[in-house]
């Protein structure tokens, strides 16, 4: 058994405030009481909240500030995420840090709360980073995980633990939890999933294991979550099964070659998800038959004209 030990932290974010220094203070306190501790993570955004005018180009005094942090404990960190202004794009972005301060990566957030998120752009590269002599790491951003491709691809690379910053204050946060449990159990992964409160989320943050069980639930507090890992279960379990029955990822790997997911090829034609119409945001039953009919209209006017023999069709 080589244990790994990561701490979550569940705090309060503010919208109209940075909360920078109350991360550092969470930080202090957290290493103070468990100072064996390896790897410490937030919630996404936040650091500044989830208001899109606070991007800031990467690197940033944000990033310093949070590797100053990693360096002083000697911990692996992952500060959540935030909204990173590069050119005329802005991405939802979490950095990486090791126990020296070096930043080893950066990742961003593939899918958007869209329609909600308005305004920011997919990112398009996953993330994996390996813990020398522990395990390979991946991360995923909150909404990622609702695209089952994103952690199994995560998993098809490697990754034992799948870090989960999220920022969830939604009536879905019940389904979210049932996702994680998912999604650690059919890809046989650890998956440490960090909300954050109020303007952040409405906690509940879960962490479970490879067999999908939860190892620790949070309520809607403040909480530092300290949980020791053994990444052995992990392996175990892609070797010999979970539970020691069904193994999932060497049934993906036996049928991925063999042409039975077609969904998945490119340019492939989808009407039946064409006909679901664009991804707006709901509003009233009536101004979503107005756009009905205004689509069908559209369509119409620019469906081509067939002719068989004199007469038009």
């Amino acid at each position: 058994m080589k244990p790994f030990a990561i701490a979550g932290i569940q705090m309060k974010v503010s919208a109209v405030a940075s909360n920078v220094e109350m991360m550092k203070l969470k930080l202090d306190i957290t290493m103070n009481l468990y100072p064996w501790i390896e790897m410490v993570m937030f919630s996404e955004l936040c650091a500044y909240g989830p208001l899109t005018h606070t991007a800031q180009p990467i690197p940033n005094n944000f990033e310093a500030e949070m590797q100053a942090m990693a360096k002083k404990y000697g911990i692996w960190l992952l500060p959540g995420s935030i909204f990173e202004k590069s050119g005329d794009e802005i991405y939802n972005t979490a950095t990486v840090i090791n126990p020296e301060g070096e930043i080893v990566t950066r990742y961003r957030k593939m899918f958007p709360f869209y329609p909600y998120e308005t305004g920011v752009t997919p990112g398009k590269d996953y993330c994996v980073f390996d813990v020398p002599e522990v395990g390979r790491f991946g991360v995923s951003i909150c909404y990622d995980m609702w695209f089952p491709e994103t952690i199994r691809t995560l998993a098809v690379m490697g990754a034992e633990v799948i870090l989960h910053p999220t920022m969830s204050g939604t009536i879905d946060r019940e389904i979210e939890l049932s996702i994680v449990r998912a999604m650690a159990s059919v890809n046989q992964c650890y998956l440490f999933d960090v909300n954050g409160l109020d303007t952040g989320g409405c906690g509940r943050s879960i962490v479970c294991g490879p067999d999908g069980r939860i190892l620790h639930q949070s309520e809607g507090t403040e909480e530092i979550i300290p949980l020791e890992l053994d990444i052995e279960r992990a392996r175990r379990s892609r070797e010999l099964g979970i539970l020691r029955l069904g193994q999932p990822l060497k049934s993906f790997r036996d049928h991925i070659h063999t042409g039975q997911f077609g969904i998945y090829q490119p340019n492939l034609p989808t009407p039946y998800l064409d006909s679901l119409g664009p991804l707006i945001k709901p509003t009233r039953l009536d101004t979503l038959a107005e756009l009905k009919i205004k689509e069908n209209e559209l369509n119409q006017q620019a469906s081509p004209i067939h002719y068989k023999g004199d007469g038009i069709l």
